[in-house]
């Protein structure tokens, strides 16, 4: 069998700020948590995913400060544009939007980007080849 991902660690400034983003932004859940060397792990997975990947997020990181021309990111897929869009509604009014929502050509489709707590670029997307609904999608 090949290797398959299966997992992302990041360590973070800010374990609660990171949980409570990766939970509102990403319907993200904890699927499990435990002290480790004085300290608190935690496992974030979508629902239905938590034997796929998940974020292994651990505190002790520092924040990242990223360049906005710098698209270095997590992506997660959404099932529609008016969905990125309100996505990018609220990181406005959060404070956090970094791309405000743009078209690109196939396979990049519609997205927007946000930062994290730890500084880290989160996409939301629309129309790439990946994810939910991709099956829809006719390639060029």
């Amino acid at each position: 069998m090949p290797p398959r991902l299966t997992h992302l660690a990041l360590h973070v400034p800010d374990l609660d700020a990171c949980m409570a983003f990766y939970g509102r932004y990403c319907a993200m859940q904890v699927i499990h948590q435990r002290a480790a060397k004085g300290s608190r792990i935690v496992w974030m997975a979508e629902a239905g995913k938590e034997r796929d990947l998940v974020f292994v997020i651990m505190p002790g990181g520092q924040p990242r400060h990223l360049a906005e021309d710098d698209y270095s990111h997590l992506g997660f897929a959404l099932p529609s544009r008016a969905a990125v869009d309100a996505i990018a509604a609220q990181a406005r009014a959060d404070g956090c939007l970094v791309w405000a929502p743009r078209d690109e050509p196939f396979p990049v489709g519609y997205y927007c980007g946000v930062r994290d707590p730890a500084g880290h670029y989160v996409e939301f997307s629309y129309g790439q080849p990946l994810g939910p609904g991709a099956e829809s999608l006719a390639t060029p």
